[in-house]
């Protein structure tokens, strides 16, 4: 079933994204705080646009996948670095010893958790016209391959296109190979400012 996110599905939105934060794979002991990966990538989302998050229960009740997004990247970045940024600072003032070899090193997600224009950079003024909404969506291994992904996209992309946001984007690690497949089979398209390290796709919300 997918549902809006609630206020105490926080604690089970952070577990998902450390569980699927290494390209794809469960990051859990990767860094010295297994906090810092959400710190970065769902819980300043859910803090900014609750109302553009959604989670998705299994039989039982227990949370397993969640959309997010906020339909202005420029103004998302403009409370990031105003609201969100100080405080990731001051909890995050050093990047502490590797736990797993993984390619996105702590050193780097503390820089970008401190980094907000990291959303902007790169994009043109054009893309971030035409898709100035970005996302981000995780589903632990229970509930992949049953259709649940394009499902809460669809549920994404009707919310924006209701308050006229055109489009959306997101940013991926190229070492997900079956996120970038979903994504590419799902209607996704490189943006022009596609970079290799960090690829940037788009879509149109109708």
């Amino acid at each position: 079933m997918i549902r809006p996110y609630q206020p105490n599905d926080r604690d089970s939105v952070t577990e998902i994204c450390i569980r699927t934060a290494a390209g794809g794979d469960d990051a859990r002991g990767i860094y010295s705080d297994d906090l810092l990966m959400p710190d970065v990538y769902c819980l300043p989302y859910v803090t900014h646009s609750p109302d553009l998050a959604w989670v998705v229960d299994d039989a039982g009740g227990r949370a397993i996948g969640y959309v997010i997004a906020v339909a202005d990247t420029r103004a998302f970045v403009d409370w990031y670095t105003a609201e969100w940024a100080p405080g990731f600072r001051a909890r995050h003032p050093h990047a502490g010893p590797m736990g797993r070899d993984h390619g996105y090193t702590e050193e780097a997600l503390v820089r970008d958790g401190g980094d907000p224009e990291r959303m902007v950079r790169g994009l043109t003024p054009a893309e971030l016209d035409e898709y100035p909404a970005h996302l981000h969506i995780d589903l632990l291994p229970a509930g992949q391959r049953q259709g649940l992904g394009r499902r809460m996209l669809d549920t994404l992309r009707a919310a924006l296109a209701e308050r006229g946001v055109p489009g959306v984007h997101l940013s991926m690690d190229p070492a997900n190979a079956g996120a970038r497949a979903f994504y590419a089979a799902y209607g996704f398209h490189e943006l022009p400012s596609h970079r290799p390290h960090a690829p940037l796709l788009g879509i149109g919300t109708r």
